[in-house]
C-alpha cells in the first residue's frame, strides 16, 4: 500500500532525528564536560560533521536492509512495526537521560516485529551474531582498553602545562571525528530501514539504498543532532568521571577509531557504548576511585534490556497494526 510506504518513510526518517538529539550526547559530551567548546558550539559542529558522515557509504545500512532478516520476508508492517518499537524506545529512555543505543532499539523492533510475522526463520541468525550480538559484547570492551592504554601513554608523556592546553586544540579535532564516525554508522540504520520497507513496498527491486533516501537521512540526523539530547549529556559527560581535555581527546580518538572502522565491517555498533566505554577508560588509567562504578552499571542494565525491550515493542507494534487492518 502507497500510504503504509509513505508513513515507513516519514517514521523512518522520524526515528533519524531522535537519533540525532538522542546519540547527540555521545558526540558532544565530553567537549562540553572539559569546557573545550561551548554547548551550542559544539552541536553545531556535531550537526555539521553527522550530515557529512551520513552521506558516506558504509557497510551497516545494507546490513540493515538485507542482512539481519530475508528481506523477501519482511512485510510493510514489519517494517513499519520496527521503526514504531525503536522510536519509542528512544524517547522513553530519553525522557529519563537514560543513554541507551538507538541502533539496538532499532534491530530490537526489526528482530521482535520480524518474529512475530513468519517465525524464527525470517532472522537470519548469522548475521544477527557476527553483525549485532558479538559487536555489542566487545566494542565498548576494545573502547575501554584501548582508551586505558592510550590514557597511560598521554600521562606518561604529559611533562607540563603546556601540552595540557595543545589537548585542548586536540580534541576539537578529536570530537570533530566523532561526529564523523557517528554519521557514517548510526545514520546509515535509518537508511537501511527505510530501503527495507520500499523493497517490501514493491518500490524497489532490490534492497539496495538510493540516493534521495542517503541525503534526506543525512540532512534529519543532522537537524536532530543540532537539538541536542541535553538530558543525556550529563550522565555521559560529568556522572561517569571527571573529565579534563587530555582525558576527552584520548577517550573520543578512541571511540571513532572503533566506530569508524565497525562501519566499514558492516556493524552496526552502538556509539553510546563506545563512548561510555572509552570515558570509563580514561577515567580508570587515572584511578579506579575517580570512576563512578554506578553510572556504568546502570548503562550496562540499559544496553542490556534495550535489544529485548525494543523487540517486545515492535512485537506489540506489529500485532496492534495486524489486528487494526483485519478489523479496519
Amino acid at each position: 500500500m502507497m500510504e503504509i510506504a509513505i508513513l515507513i518513510v516519514l517514521l523512518g526518517l522520524i526515528f533519524d532525528y531522535t537519533n540525532g538529539f538522542h546519540d547527540a550526547a555521545n558526540v558532544v559530551s565530553t567537549v562540553i564536560a572539559t569546557r573545550v567548546l561551548a554547548p551550542i558550539s559544539a552541536i553545531v559542529m556535531a550537526g555539521v560533521l553527522n550530515f557529512i558522515g551520513a552521506t558516506q557509504i558504509s557497510g551497516v545500512a545494507q546490513t540493515i536492509a538485507s542482512g539481519l532478516v530475508h528481506a523477501q520476508e519482511a512485510s510493510q508492517l514489519v517494517v513499519l512495526a520496527a521503526v514504531i518499537g525503536a522510536i519509542s524506545w528512544n524517547l522513553l529512555t530519553w525522557f529519563y537521560g537514560i543513554p541507551s543505543s538507538s541502533s539496538y532499539a532499532l534491530i530490537g523492533g526489526l528482530l521482535g516485529a520480524a518474529w512475530l510475522h513468519e517465525g524464527m526463520h525470517t532472522i537470519i541468525w548469522g548475521g544477527v551474531l557476527g553483525k549485532v550480538i558479538i559487536p555489542m559484547a566487545i566494542s565498548p570492551l576494545i573502547g575501554f582498553l584501548l582508551a586505558f592504554l592510550l590514557m597511560k601513554t598521554l600521562y606518561y608523556f604529559r611533562l607540563d602545562s603546556k601540552k595540557h592546553k595543545l589537548f585542548r586544540h586536540l580534541q576539537i579535532g578529536s570530537a570533530c571525528f566523532v561526529a564523523l564516525s557517528h554519521g557514517l554508522n548510526d545514520a546509515q540504520k535509518s537508511m537501511g530501514i527505510i530501503t527495507l520497507g520500499l523493497f517490501a513496498s514493491g518500490f524497489l527491486s532490490r534492497p539496495d539504498i538510493p540516493i534521495w533516501v542517503i541525503f534526506a537521512c543525512a540532512l534529519t540526523m543532522a537537524i536532530g543532532t543540532a537539538f541536542g539530547g541535553f538530558r543525556i549529556i550529563h550522565t555521559m559527560g560529568f556522572a561517569i568521571t571527571k573529565i579534563e581535555p587530555i582525558q576527552g581527546f584520548a577517550a573520543e580518538a578512541t571511540a571513532s577509531l572503533v566506530i569508524l572502522s565497525a562501519s566499514f565491517l558492516g556493524m552496526p555498533i552502538s556509539s553510546t557504548q563506545m563512548i561510555a566505554g572509552s570515558i570509563t577508560g580514561v577515567g580508570s588509567a587515572k584511578s579506579l576511585k575517580a570512576v563512578t562504578w554506578k553510572v556504568p552499571q546502570k548503562l550496562v542494565m540499559a544496553w542490556f534490556f534495550t535489544l529485548p525491550g525494543a523487540g517486545f515493542v515492535g512485537g506489540a507494534a506489529y500485532f496492534l497494526l495486524s489486528f487494526w487492518i483485519k478489523t479496519a
